[in-house]
């Protein structure tokens, strides 16, 4: 996208003003992140705070079907592209940070991989996060590594889960020690395959990603709680179909949400 392209599109706002956003149901009302997080007892970074987002900053997100969304793997290569960003929150969060810093030199990727597991995360690392050398690190990973047990196609554990993403953040900070790092929570909604089989071992992924936030000083935005709030104004599968995978309303929210903490509310 170019400089010139950018600047062309109201800058006041792309997911606020789209009608893609949220459709029927109000940002104002569901936007309130730190309500949110506060009523679940969650850590993220407080609104109004110093923007993590920087001039010249390489952002990247990864992690699983959820970030990839059907994203181009032949332009995966190119930076602030349509195709290689996917049709995800992503690609809604990198193009608002596009229009709304349009000098800020902005540098954005997705490597997400449908499928994968944090492990899955780990065999790909070198390539897809640390040889772009990310200055801001976006990471969604986790529901796999919970429903591929339920199906029978993996046996791991939470404590496998914790375990091996805690060493991948080890592994990160060493190869890139001024690394921004944002840890999202994973989430399911009631709805699709979302059954009571999954729970509670769902909260403990839940928890673990938590954890691994605070061990490495990451910003961690509570999707599970924006989703649990804005249930209360629309049913889930306004959300996800699955119970897993957003909607077009859906990835709105997670963006709009994952941008207002990583700019400080800005």
């Amino acid at each position: 996208m170019s400089n010139q392209n950018q600047t062309t599109l109201n800058r006041r706002g792309f997911l606020k003003n789209s009608g893609i956003a949220l459709g029927a149901v109000s940002l104002a009302t569901l936007a309130n992140l730190s309500t949110s997080a506060k009523a679940a007892g969650v850590r993220v970074w407080p609104f109004g705070s110093r923007p993590l987002v920087r001039k010249g900053d390489v952002i990247l997100f990864q992690g699983d079907s959820i970030t990839d969304m059907g994203r181009s793997r032949e332009k995966a290569a190119l930076a602030n592209n349509q195709e290689a960003l996917g049709n995800g929150y992503a690609w809604f969060a990198g193009l608002e940070l596009l229009v709304q810093k349009p000098k800020a030199g902005l540098t954005i990727y997705n490597r997400g991989v449908s499928g994968n597991k944090v492990f899955q995360l780990a065999d790909r690392w070198q390539k897809d996060c640390l040889d772009l050398k990310p200055t801001l690190l976006s990471i969604l990973i986790g529901v796999n590594d919970l429903w591929h047990t339920l199906n029978g196609n993996y046996n791991g554990t939470v404590e496998i889960y914790e375990r091996d993403y805690n060493a991948l953040l080890v592994r990160t900070r060493r190869a890139l020690p001024k690394v921004k790092l944002v840890i999202c929570e994973p989430f399911v909604l009631r709805c699709g395959v979302v059954n009571e089989k999954w729970f509670p071992a769902f909260d403990h992924y839940r928890a673990a990603a938590k954890r691994v936030a605070e061990t490495h000083g990451a910003l961690f935005i509570p999707f599970q709680a924006m989703f649990d709030r804005a249930i209360q104004y629309a049913p889930a599968k306004h959300f996800t179909a699955d119970g897993v995978h957003p909607t077009d309303s859906g990835a709105s929210l997670m963006a709009y949400n994952w941008l207002r903490a990583v700019t400080g509310g800005r």
